[in-house]
């Protein structure tokens, strides 16, 4: 016979003995889930405790975001009335080309009493196209509570002949403009010519950081400012604590305690004065 094969008992070879059962090996991280289980089913909630500490750290819990870093409400005396977004991330140029690009746009006239027709120009290379910014403007003098639907001014948005202005500026191109009439900007204000208006354009992407509101919500009150500027209006400082500031009161400079508006009018139709400055 060749090697390897088993003999037969009738032949004088030994009888092979039986092997015994193959024992089950555990190992070491084996035996130690075993342990954790036994320790689990003889502790109750202790066992789960030990259980879930086994299964490593969960997510980092993530903070509620900051209203003021998300655009934060519309204006506190109107929640709602003004659509908000939030605030501009991109780089606001300090200047630009110096020169300006008219909006493509015609609108219908807005209001009752002496129509006033404006146009709509952006500075080229402020990163801001003209004819949004043009139809964001005539939503604005368009707005129930502003100066055309309660009686002060008739206005249009046109692209040919205008009574003035409106201009969003680099701030140093805002400065120029504004120092030929002898207002000293810094930098970071807007104003009004007797030519036109002019718009920083760090006010119209960025908003004001002393005003309740995201930078959508701030515009209404730059173009409602400026605006009662042509109408003949001067300055106008808080009424009292708690009170909505008027929109002719220079909120960039601080609020006196007043809160933040951007409307000329009260949902209620009552222009929001204050004293005169």
């Amino acid at each position: 016979m060749g090697r390897g094969r088993c003999r037969h008992p009738s032949s004088g070879g030994r009888t092979p003995r039986p092997r015994p059962p193959a024992r089950t090996r555990l190992t070491r991280r084996g035996r130690l889930l075993v342990l954790l289980l036994c320790l689990a089913a003889g502790l109750g909630g202790t066992g789960l405790a030990i259980a879930a500490w086994d299964t490593g750290p969960g997510p980092t819990p993530r903070a509620a975001p900051d209203p003021a870093a998300t655009g934060g409400p519309a204006t506190p005396d109107s929640p709602g009335e003004v659509s908000s977004d939030p605030p501009s991330r991109a780089r606001v140029p300090d200047s630009g080309s110096g020169t300006f690009a008219p909006a493509r746009l015609n609108g219908s006239p807005v209001g009752s009493g002496t129509l006033r027709r404006y146009q709509v120009q952006v500075e080229r290379g402020s990163g801001v196209e003209p004819d949004e910014a043009a139809a964001e403007i005539q939503r604005i003098v368009a707005h129930p509570r502003g100066w055309a639907r309660n009686g002060r001014g008739r206005f249009q948005l046109v692209t040919g002949k205008a009574d003035f202005v409106i201009r969003i500026a680099t701030p140093k191109t805002a400065d120029r403009l504004c120092a030929e009439a002898g207002l000293d900007t810094g930098g970071e204000l807007n104003c009004e010519t007797g030519k036109g208006v002019v718009v920083n354009l760090k006010r119209w992407l960025t908003g004001s950081p002393r005003f309740a509101g995201a930078p959508a919500a701030y515009r209404h009150l730059i173009i409602n400012h400026e605006l009662g500027h042509a109408l003949g209006l001067g300055h106008l400082g808080c009424p009292g604590p708690g009170r909505p500031a008027p929109v002719m009161m220079q909120q960039i400079k601080g609020l006196d305690g007043c809160d933040s508006n951007a409307h000329p009018y009260g949902t209620n139709g009552t222009y929001l004065a204050g004293p005169a400055l």
